[in-house]
């Protein structure tokens, strides 16, 4: 009977052993919502492929107690629309942080329609859950240019990523052209703040011009990687207004008569 037990429990060690230790698991959720431009997409993927190939992105690594990470690299838009650009990869030589760059520098496709942060944080989560990495800390690294306008309500989704330990950051991109004219929220960030992100040490950092782009990807990237807190400095305590985090949504419901859309 032992012998049969043992003979059962092989394939469950097998599978236990294939699993990688990292430091970090590292979802890189990067927004290309039709209010995209081909512009705009270039410099992302361009952004992110010279932070993965930074000294300093690549001695956060290095640093870190197990000194290496897993990454995948997913384009997203509507609720159902995420494109996988780079699988889940193992990054622990400089080498594999070029192959994963250049493979981001020459990503296929253009825009997709809709913004749906909720679509893109569920299908992290799902991800981050089912892949063979076992990771100190769990990330979701969401970018986008507005608010959510499909899909579940963004706090819920936000909140079931919460609920297995994942942290979310984000990175809103408060650009201005003539899109934003109809979809803008001035208060991007702060729609982030309080409703997209959280978990410990949880931190947004906006790009207001896309010349600042490459550097903030930098920055985060050595942020989330090091496990090091954004610094902020506290303010005297107070009681904040609520937000009204389905904005997005009503934003898409004003608009949408101006738009052949579905």
């Amino acid at each position: 009977m032992r012998w049969i037990v043992l003979f059962c429990l092989l394939p469950l060690a097998a599978m236990a052993q294939e699993r990688t230790e990292v430091d970090v698991e590292l979802f890189l959720a990067v927004d290309l919502s039709r209010s995209m431009t081909p512009y705009e997409i270039e410099i992302q993927r361009r952004g992110y492929a010279e932070a993965l190939e930074s000294a300093e992105v690549w001695v956060a690594i290095n640093g870190g107690l197990i000194g290496r990470i897993a990454v995948t690299y997913v384009e997203w838009a509507g609720e159902y629309a995420q494109r996988v650009v780079v699988p889940w990869t193992l990054i622990d030589s400089v080498e594999d942080a070029r192959e994963v760059a250049d493979i981001i520098a020459t990503g296929p496709g253009d825009g997709m329609r809709r913004t749906s942060i909720s679509g893109a944080l569920l299908y992290a989560t799902d991800s981050i859950e089912a892949n063979s990495f076992d990771g100190l800390r769990r990330v979701i690294d969401v970018s986008g240019d507005g608010p959510n306008n499909q899909g579940r309500p963004v706090t819920r989704a936000r909140d079931a990523a919460l609920e297995k330990g994942i942290i979310i950051n984000g990175l809103p991109l408060m650009t201005r052209d003539e899109m934003s004219r109809v979809w803008d929220l001035p208060d991007l960030d702060e729609y982030y703040r309080r409703c997209v992100i959280g978990g410990p040490g949880a931190f947004v950092i906006p790009v207001l011009d896309w010349s600042q782009f490459a550097d903030a990807v930098k920055r985060k990237l050595v942020l989330e990687i090091s496990g090091m807190p954004a610094r902020v400095i506290p303010v005297q305590m107070r009681v904040e207004p609520p937000y009204d985090c389905l904005v997005g949504e009503k934003l898409w419901e004003k608009n949408r008569p101006l738009f052949d859309l579905p």
